[in-house]
């Protein structure tokens, strides 16, 4: 009896602290508009013109979930953060996706209590140094200032590469990629280290940029992804899902050119009928309605065109899907099933 009591009790707690956070849903529709955080300015990724319009790789997740839950891709505000400002502004409310270069680990998920919604970018650690430094290898860097985010697991990594390797290394703690870029050129630190796609969007933005280089060690794992708080479990599942389905449009040959056609009219593919809404209602089970993949689909294509529009190898940025690739291509980005 005592038992049934005690376990009864913990479960009314856990609904009344999960229906204590729900609501994100709903307080989005009730403003008219989602609250996104995104980095404060990294080419490819987040970056404002200058009209102030913001565009980029993480960007495209912002505008992909507000056209699925208002019907409007622009109905985003975007709020900048920082290594050190981002938690806090989810946590706080402040803002309610953060789709920022954020990596998934164990104590933001857990200690954090945070939700990762999934990857959109396999990511890894590594550093650019300019060609005159004349290093070859991370490993000849004893003694090197280096340039670092501070609030990152970057900092993290920096630390336990240096000391894996008995050398030595003097932070220079910078706060945004803009001061970061503006300290290594002017020669405040000797290597800047950040994810190997940073550096590769640092770098295409220098003048010069043939005058650096990115050393080959690459020294972590960074799976850099969406996440929102924990306790809206709808809010979860339609951020989730909303990535999953730009992932699941490109397994399926749905495009930003195509999607329009297949919403209007039903085809052979059951899987594409569900994604699109044309067959069963997968959006009523999120509190949306049947069309709301397809507008997300519609806004930027589906994930390929999403990184090859933004940081694929025909942009400044360069990057090779690599990891990114679908799995149909022997990558890692790959979606659960629609049904």
């Amino acid at each position: 009896m005592k038992k049934s009591a005690f376990f009864g009790t913990i479960a009314a707690a856990t609904f009344a602290a999960g229906f204590a956070a729900a609501g994100t849903l709903e307080d989005v529709q009730a403003a008219g508009e989602l609250k996104c955080g995104v980095t404060t300015g990294l080419a490819g990724f987040a970056l404002a013109d200058a009209n102030g319009v913001w565009d980029g790789f993480d960007v495209a997740v912002c505008r992909a979930v507000a056209a699925a839950v208002l019907g409007d891709s622009n109905a985003v505000k975007f709020v900048p953060t920082t290594g050190k400002t981002r938690f806090t502004a989810l946590a706080s409310g402040e803002i309610d996706l953060l789709a920022r270069n954020t990596t998934w680990t164990f104590s933001r998920d857990v200690d954090l209590k945070f939700e990762f919604v999934g990857v959109n970018y396999y990511d890894g650690q590594g550093f650019m140094a300019p060609k005159a430094l004349g290093v070859t290898s991370a490993k000849d860097l004893d003694g090197a200032t280096v340039c670092i985010q501070t609030g990152t697991t970057t900092e993290l990594n920096l630390a336990d590469f240096f000391r894996s390797n008995n050398i030595s290394y003097e932070p220079v703690p910078i706060e945004t990629n803009a001061e970061a870029q503006a300290q290594y050129l002017a020669g405040a630190c000797d290597v800047f280290t950040t994810d190997a796609s940073g550096l590769a969007s640092t770098r295409a933005t220098f003048e010069n940029p043939d005058d650096h280089v990115v050393l080959p060690e690459i020294v972590s794992k960074e799976p850099l992804g969406p996440l929102v708080r924990h306790g809206d479990n709808n809010w979860g599942d339609i951020a989730r899902w909303t990535l999953n389905a730009l992932i699941t449009a490109e397994e399926l040959g749905v495009t930003s050119a195509n999607v329009a056609e297949h919403t209007a009219n039903a085809g052979n593919n059951p899987e594409v009928n569900r994604l699109l809404g044309t067959e069963g209602d997968l959006g009523g089970m999120l509190g949306l309605d049947k069309q709301w993949a397809s507008r997300a689909i519609a806004v930027n294509g589906n994930y390929g065109e999403i990184f090859e529009k933004n940081i694929g190898e025909n942009t400044p940025i360069g990057l090779a899907r690599g990891l990114n690739a679908s799995y149909k291509n022997g990558g890692l980005i790959y979606s659960a099933p629609f049904r």
